[in-house]
């Protein structure tokens, strides 16, 4: 069965595009798992970050949201091996717009999916740090979430939204959806902060944290710029190193489920 898993939490700047790249890329190349990341964000840094030129796309995930073509039309293979795409544009801002009055618009993405699921083992969705429209198809259509939580001071203050957002999708859209876990980002363990920060997630959130955390690195930051994953730019670096941890982690946790 395939796994549709959304990255998603609405405080922006947390981790989620490059976890997303680096957990999609991993699980690819790595792993060879056949892979589809999907950019469910207008503003494309997932795409960029993986080599995408933006302004050469004729056709987005907009376009299937709304109708106009088939996934097959739009997906494009990376230079990664076991690796596709499904780019965004800034075309999708509009989409939450153009969508609100359409009947079952919380299942557009969810829809457009049924004919490629049996291509793929991971399908993995970098949603928009809100949760509007997009991340509700997102939730709609997956199987898990992840939540990339940084190691600051605010992180915990918008989780009781997501989860609250998590609970209803669930009740109403998508009662198979589950919660794959809180991955902990961003944590410089030079602080007390971290460590604070740590200990309290464990403590809320028992059964629902990873074990791999992935630390502050400079090569995580720079690597979407040369639109290559970490594991590709810098693979003797601990961001490559982690997101691999966490990659194998977060596999052998969803196949214990099957």
């Amino acid at each position: 069965m395939t796994k549709i898993i959304s990255v998603v939490n609405q405080k922006g700047g947390v981790g989620k595009t490059t976890t997303s790249i680096s957990v999609a890329s991993s699980l690819a190349d790595q792993l060879n798992k056949k892979v589809l990341i999907i950019d469910l964000d207008p503003q494309g840094n997932t795409s960029s970050g993986l080599g995408i030129d933006k302004s050469d796309q004729k056709f987005c995930v907009y376009n299937s949201l709304i109708g106009e073509v088939s996934l097959n039309d739009i997906i494009i293979k990376s230079s990664i091996q076991g690796l596709d795409i499904l780019p965004a544009t800034i075309q999708l801002a509009g989409a939450e717009i153009e969508l609100v009055n359409e009947i079952n618009r919380e299942n557009k993405l969810k829809r457009s999916l049924q004919n490629i699921l049996d291509n793929y083992d991971y399908i993995i969705i970098d949603c928009p740090p809100s949760l509007g429209l997009l991340t509700i198809n997102a939730l709609s259509a997956s199987t898990h979430i992840l939540i990339p939580l940084q190691c600051e001071y605010f992180a915990l203050e918008g989780l009781t939204q997501l989860l609250n957002t998590f609970t209803l999708i669930k009740g109403d859209l998508n009662p198979d959806l589950k919660i794959a876990g809180i991955l902990l980002t961003m944590a410089d363990n030079r602080t007390n902060l971290t460590t604070q920060i740590i200990e309290e997630v464990n403590e809320h959130f028992p059964y629902h944290v990873f074990e791999t955390i992935i630390s502050r690195n400079v090569r995580l930051s720079e690597s979407p710029s040369h639109g290559i994953p970490i594991h590709i730019y810098d693979a003797k670096s601990s961001g490559a190193k982690a997101y691999f941890e966490f990659s194998k982690e977060l596999d052998q946790c969803l196949q214990k489920e099957d």
